[in-house]
């Protein structure tokens, strides 16, 4: 599980609307990802809108957002035209990113234990370092909280 400091697991992943993302190509600027467990949920949909609200912003502070889920491309597409977002979505269906970044977790719902996606922020700085880990994100003021983080870097 990356911690601080470490350098972020690289990876390639398709994205909504088509192409992939490749972190090395991002380096020279800051990467917001976060990771959410399902498309069109009512969590994830609040904290996917607030990412896309302040998107603009995390670009003027010189950071690039993306969300990451183990939803297909075509779900994405969906969740995107359905809510207006702007931020990139990407696919991990094979859950690889996600059990490098130690979000693939044991989850307990009432009792019935299943795998999951922990809601958890990586911030990445412009050399490829984890500088902040959120995990077991609460969506109220998580946006903010994560902007403020990059504008102090």
């Amino acid at each position: 599980m990356p911690d601080v400091t470490d350098i972020a697991p690289g990876f390639t992943l398709p994205r909504d609307g088509g192409g992939e993302v490749t972190l090395s190509d991002l380096q020279g600027s800051a990467v917001v990802l976060f990771f959410y467990p399902r498309d069109d949920t009512p969590g994830c949909t609040k904290e996917s809108i607030g990412f896309s609200e302040q998107l603009q912003a995390f670009a003027d502070a010189g950071a690039q957002v993306f969300g990451i889920s183990r939803d297909t491309v075509a779900k994405h597409d969906k969740f995107v035209a359905k809510h207006g977002l702007t931020t990139p979505l990407l696919s991990d269906e094979g859950s690889t990113v996600c059990e490098d970044y130690g979000v693939w977790v044991e989850k307990n719902m009432y009792g019935r234990k299943s795998m999951g996606i922990e809601r958890s922020t990586f911030l990445i700085d412009a050399d490829g370092k984890i500088a902040r880990i959120w995990r077991k994100v609460k969506v109220p003021g998580h946006v903010e909280e994560v902007l403020e983080a990059v504008r102090a870097m």
